[in-house]
């Protein structure tokens, strides 16, 4: 049975919007966008909230203050925040870790139960609930829905909006025998502005699996970065038959046909892999919409919105592509600007721009079942470069994001069955795509997927750094990591913890996880203690189980075995020392694997202790 919060948190809202139009058609948005008191008396009425506006409440304790507001993110559209509020608000902000003095959410991806249960975890809650004007879960659960609902009337994202709210606070609102009442609020509005047309994203699978590919930029005479293309996709494999690249004036090149333009294409392109300066892109774009000559283009160059003096003609080729999809088929989909490209093993290419001596790519697993979708293209060349493990299926560049975005690949991996893992790396994210990708990762964690995810940006030279290199707003971080995970994803706070968290997830995909108790197994004592000592991160931990006399068992007739029984004692975290063999860390290992209190086993090896056949001629003691 629902509780008493769950009810009051699903009940209909019943919101005036008639009075909220109302009073927002007869105020001059254009002109004063904030709303004055009297107007934010008749909205708080409409929706049903307690304005006291007058300060007839008694002086409030501290503790019983907070802070709620709504803002319009460009990236998330409408985000409800919930903290501290009052003079401490600043104070807790910058004492208390993400999400602790304030908690935010997607209006679009929450209601007021799930919201509650965020804000519970807030010192704003918890000095609630120690004060003399308890909180009733209920009334907040019911505030919450309402603005929620609010704001998803008011949200960019509704075609039906008359009036779009961009910031509305109530700060400082307080408990009142069990009641909400405000004491100070600000509302601001806005007006609609179009909306951008849908990308037809199933492309994207002509885009990785071409059955034909075009080039232009591929020099006859020099190893250029067209001509490195080229040979890295006839390296891969692929039919030099299916190709063709546009040069006048040659044959063929490497054994490649070769046209004198665009217009003498016989049949539409799958991809068309456009590879020469940025300024003959413009052009290029506009010759291949009005051709309709791909279904996809990768657009190599830099230069197309990442600099001050490319960003006005980059917006109006991005305003083309949009209109092209909203055409007949949807026209091409584009990736890029300043793109390092795709490796598409199921599409048996590599249209990657660094020569295959610098950068192998062999194969290492019998089964891919992993993408990676990066705005930087050398960050994937590190983690190939770093990782011998790493062996993604796709390796996609997004670039700049003219035209296809993170939420666009991920939705499309979203159904693929091939894939079972995605990692992403995010500078910026375009306007309302932030929420798109927090929607695709939803999807992905519904269809049985894991989505691994670095936000670049985290500080404010970050952020400025992400619009040089890929043309991206990075946003606000804390914002953007609170809706990612709560959308799903497993969120990495460095590139040492991406690559691990993917590795980890890679690995255990498809093992299931019965708990949080965890033994652990060295021959190093400082590895040992290590171990235990990682176990609380954040917001995440750890227990380490508690061994089973069966297991002290086994465990001491293995140290009696090797002579190591008057050296070690038998804990968790084990440390059995460095004149531990082979045979003892499996015999140990074992013995954790098979205790029902232990759940997962880490086990740390010391390579260079002589007991352990490191090599195969590795000799021993003795």
């Amino acid at each position: 049975m629902p509780n008493q919060t769950e009810l009051a948190a699903k009940q209909p809202q019943n919101i005036d919007y008639q009075a909220i139009d109302a009073t927002l058609s007869q105020h001059p948005i254009t002109e004063t966008p904030l709303l004055d008191e009297t107007e934010i008396s008749r909205l708080l009425s409409a929706l049903g909230i307690v304005f006291d506006n007058n300060q007839t409440t008694e002086p409030t304790n501290e503790n019983t203050s907070l802070s709620i507001s709504i803002i319009r993110s460009r990236e998330f559209g409408m985000v409800i925040s919930a903290g501290v509020g009052g003079s401490q608000a600043e104070i807790y902000k910058d004492s208390c870790r993400t999400g602790h003095s304030t908690t935010s959410s997607s209006t679009a991806l929450t209601d007021g139960a799930e919201f509650l249960s965020l804000f519970k975890n807030t010192i704003a809650y918890k000095k609630l609930a120690l004060s003399k004007q308890p909180v009733v879960d209920s009334e907040l659960a019911c505030l919450f829905s309402r603005l929620i609902a609010f704001a998803n009337h008011y949200s960019p994202t509704n075609q039906n909006a008359e009036f779009i709210l961009e910031h509305f606070e109530l700060n400082p609102a307080t408990i009142v025998g069990g009641k909400i009442k405000v004491l100070e609020a600000t509302g601001q509005f806005g007006l609609p502005t179009p909306t951008p047309a849908a990308r037809p994203i199933a492309k994207i699978g002509n885009m990785l699996h071409p059955k034909s590919i075009g080039i232009i930029g591929v020099s006859a005479t020099k190893m250029n970065f067209g001509r490195i293309i080229l040979k890295n996709v006839l390296d891969s494999g692929y039919d030099r038959d299916n190709m063709l690249i546009v040069r006048p004036g040659e044959t063929d090149i490497d054994g490649v046909k070769c046209i004198d333009g665009l217009q003498a294409l016989e049949n539409k392109l799958d991809l068309f892999i456009v590879a020469v300066g940025a300024d003959a892109v413009f052009d290029l774009v506009d010759e291949i919409i009005a051709a309709n000559a791909a279904e996809s283009v990768m657009l190599i160059p830099g230069g197309l919105g990442e600099t001050e003096a490319s960003r006005a003609q980059a917006a109006e080729m991005a305003a083309k592509m949009n209109e092209a999809h909203r055409h007949g088929d949807g026209g091409p989909i584009f990736l890029g600007g300043n793109c390092l490209g795709i490796v598409s093993h199921p599409g048996n290419y590599d249209s990657w721009f660094i020569p295959k001596f610098k950068l192998p790519k062999p194969p290492k697993k019998t089964q891919r079942n992993s993408a990676l979708i990066s705005q930087s293209g050398a960050f994937m060349i590190t983690r190939i470069s770093q990782n011998p493990w790493f062996d993604p299926n796709y390796m996609t560049a997004l670039g700049n994001q003219n035209d296809l975005t993170h939420s666009d690949m991920v939705n499309y991996f979203a159904d693929n069955a091939e894939i079972d893992l995605i990692g992403v790396y995010v500078e910026g994210f375009k306007e309302l795509d932030g929420l798109a990708f927090a929607e695709a990762v939803r999807k992905c964690i519904v269809n049985g997927k894991q989505v691994v995810v670095y936000k670049a940006g985290q500080s404010t030279p970050g952020q400025a750094a992400t619009l040089g290199h890929t043309a991206s707003i990075a946003g606000d971080y804390e914002v953007c990591q609170a809706i990612l995970r709560q959308s799903g994803a497993i969120f990495a706070n460095s590139f040492t913890e991406f690559n691990d968290l993917f590795y980890v997830a890679d690995c255990m995909h498809n093992k299931k996880i019965y708990g949080n108790r965890l033994g652990a197994v060295s021959g190093a004592g400082f590895e040992a203690v290590g171990m235990a000592d990682s176990i609380h991160s954040g917001d995440f931990s750890l227990t380490m189980g508690a061994l089973e006399p069966k297991t002290h068992e086994r465990l001491a007739q293995v140290l009696k075995a090797k002579k190591l029984d008057a050296l070690m004692e038998i804990r968790n975290p084990f440390d059995i020392n460095p004149g531990a063999d082979d045979e003892a860390h499996v015999l140990c290992t074992e013995a954790f694997v098979d205790d029902p209190n232990i759940d997962a086993v880490v086990v740390g090896l010391d390579p260079l202790s002589p007991m352990m056949r490191t090599l195969l001629d590795s000799p021993r003691p003795g």
